[in-house]
């Protein structure tokens, strides 16, 4: 297939030249619609909810084997692999009622499995996460919790690790020992089950505890008394000693984030804005509360992460309409180059690396291919196929989505993702309006999307704005979606269709809003608010209830959070919520819509369906249900991804038909 062959082009370089990369493809625009073409066929949505045979693939530190994800018969499967001939060596499971949240080597013989259920908390339904180790030598298995028991600790954070050391020997994981606690931060050693020491006993309003690159616990941070104070220690003996408190209204306050600590130094690393509202790396000094030295920062964008190695920054990330990456190592820069080259997609990623770099796993993909996963071995020169991410989905048939920009009614630049159907003139055409979940510092971007591209197959356009609110474009735009939810953030979408209207592209007849978690939301939001613009809306796990939302969002938040959260949202104390909560007015919907969850759902709870519904039972609305019982907030099954793919298809054939 085009795009997959890229072993002779590797081949071909006998050393590892630096191809300059290719400049950024001019910003689209909406008239640059497609050829006209015959229409690719239709892809099956069971193929577009397929998952990859392989997720969550990690290479050893030595680079000899690699531990990734499968799914066997329902079950979350962790699966070794040799490495060099990717040939599966062994396998566990952990249960049918378990999902695995992420894999993480300990040294080359041990691996840290996060796993995940729904459970009671104190009358809320949340999701608790525990630490399992396995020894790869003999596949047995023990959770790491706070009293050694191996029966579920009374806390709901379990898996927070914040050092293993290099040898697998130990690691350091900050957990609640009881429910009224602060954290601690407890030593498990790995080689023998048996009870935690503890390293760092709890301080009132630390939430958050920071190990150094030599795994001694140095810096604290936490809401306490309306401040984000921030403590720290000089080293393992000193006591730990407040540093520095930021107000509420601080601009500092607004984005700080410890990303590393030199161990046997005042020094380390934090991502911080700046005065223009833009998060950059620095080189901070721990001791004095300064910045000494600023390492990167984009003069258009948030960093969104930075990867660090032996105690210093390695690589920065952050995300125009792609996600970049900006390497601080020579030889990685190098390497980039050489495989963006070869590869010849729109992203290219070294997902895992070995220790020395002998061994990688490699990403290749775009907007309109769900991409590969390849076994790179650079001394080799070998790039080798591993697993396909959507195997079934041919990208040759896939529609390419492209930025645009359009003014809100207010002037403000909006930016966006048009995807358009292959095979029909982009000349009226029936619209999707997609709007993201989150949604505040959340953000769509150029990447392959299956909703959007299973929308495009079957002839709608789609449209993704970034609203006011979205990440990635400074503090000020974030900022903007304050106390906007139901109102000015709305008004961004009805400002979306009116652009792909006047640009015609889209019929003004034939639009509807689909979205999940808050994109859910602000679909049913659309069709009650403005029932004239919009024939239909189809809603995944949105919430229905904001009053209700917030004060189960409470659970996940300190006291203080849990405030600053209902007042972005609010906007003021005075602000009825109901007024922009679909519950409340479901007496006035006039349009069709689909509501649909999942009983699992820890997120947005499953309470909030029932009261959407409740409130429905007592009108005439037209109205479609899917519940899905074994299901969260996100699709965890590709079976129950493609009930919710066929039943929106079904709903939008009859409400806003293609053809």
């Amino acid at each position: 297939m085009p795009g997959r062959t890229v072993l002779a082009a590797l081949a071909a370089l006998s050393t590892f030249v630096v191809s300059p990369v290719a400049a950024q493809d001019r910003q689209p625009s909406a008239s640059d619609a497609p050829q006209l073409e015959p229409a690719p066929p239709l892809i099956t949505t069971a193929n577009f909810a397929a998952r990859s045979e392989l997720s969550m693939a990690r290479v050893s530190p030595d680079g000899k084997q690699i531990a990734g994800l499968l799914d066997l018969e329902g079950i979350p499967t962790v699966v070794l692999f040799d490495a060099a001939t990717r040939q599966p060596t062994g396998k566990f499971g952990t249960g049918e009622k378990y999902d695995i949240e992420w894999l993480r080597w300990a040294g080359n013989s041990k691996l840290l499995v996060s796993i995940s259920e729904s459970g009671d908390f104190y009358g809320d339904e949340v999701l608790y996460t525990r630490l399992l180790l396995v020894n790869l030598a003999t596949l047995e298995t023990h959770y790491l919790e706070p009293r050694g028991s191996r029966r579920r600790a009374s806390v709901v954070d379990g898996d927070n690790v914040i050092h293993v050391d290099d040898a697998g020997r130990y690691a350091l994981v900050s957990m609640q020992k009881a429910v009224n606690e602060y954290p601690s931060v407890l030593r498990f050693e790995l080689n023998e089950d048996k009870s935690p020491s503890t390293v760092q006993h709890p301080r009132p309003g630390v939430w958050t505890w920071y190990a150094d690159n030599t795994g001694v616990v140095r810096v604290g941070t936490g809401w306490y008394r309306n401040r984000l104070r921030v403590y720290y220690r000089a080293n393992g003996d000193k006591d730990l000693e407040l540093v520095a408190k930021f107000e509420e209204d601080d601009p500092i306050e607004r984005f700080w984030d410890v990303a590393a600590i030199i161990g046997g130094s005042d020094q380390g690393y934090v991502l911080r804005s700046n005065d223009n509202g833009r998060v950059g790396l620095h080189l901070f000094d721990y001791a004095k509360g300064e910045i000494v030295e600023t390492i990167y920062e984009n003069p258009d964008w948030d960093l969104d992460s930075v990867s660090i190695r032996d105690g210093k920054p390695y690589a920065a990330y952050y995300t125009d309409d792609r996600e970049r990456v900006v390497w601080f190592d020579e030889d990685r820069k190098r390497m980039q180059s050489m495989l963006d080259s070869a590869m010849k997609e729109e992203q290219v990623w070294i997902s895992s690396s070995s220790e020395d770099g002998s061994r990688m796993l490699v990403y290749g993909g775009g907007e309109n291919d769900p991409g590969a996963l390849y076994v790179f071995s650079p001394n080799a020169k070998k790039l080798d196929q591993f697993a396909e991410l959507r195997p079934g989905v041919d990208f040759r048939q896939l529609a390419r989505p492209m930025g645009v920009t359009y003014q809100s009614r207010d002037g403000k630049d909006i930016r966006a993702y048009l995807t358009l159907p292959r095979g029909r003139e982009a000349k009226g055409l029936p619209l999707i309006i997609l709007p993201h979940g989150g949604p505040y510092g959340i953000r769509d971007k150029l990447e392959y999307n299956d909703e959007v591209q299973l929308l495009a197959n079957r002839g709608y356009a789609v449209l993704q704005p970034n609203y006011r609110g979205s990440g990635g474009y400074g503090e000020a735009f974030m900022e903007l979606g304050r106390g906007q939810i139901g109102r000015q953030m709305q008004d961004d979408l009805d400002d979306a269709m009116d652009w792909a209207i006047e640009q015609g592209i889209a019929a003004k007849d034939k639009v509807c809003v689909v979205g999940g978690s808050y994109g859910g939301y602000a679909a049913l939001w659309a069709v009650i608010r403005n029932p004239e613009r919009y024939r239909c809306a189809a809603s995944w796990a949105g919430v229905t209830d904001f009053d209700s939302q917030l004060k189960y969002d409470r659970n996940f938040f300190t006291r203080k959070a849990g405030r600053r959260w209902r007042e972005r949202v609010e906007g003021g104390a005075d602000f009825d919520l109901d007024s922009i909560s679909p519950a409340s007015n479901a007496a006035r919907l006039t349009r069709p819509i689909l509501l649909a969850h999942g009983e699992d759902d820890s997120v947005v709870p499953f309470s909030q369906f029932k009261k959407m519904r409740g409130a429905l039972e007592k009108t005439d609305a037209d109205v479609e249900y899917l519940v899905i019982e074994d299901e969260g907030h996100s699709f965890t099954k590709w079976q129950n991804e493609k009930a919710w793919y066929d039943a929106l298809l079904a709903f939008l054939a009859e409400h806003n038909p293609a053809k």
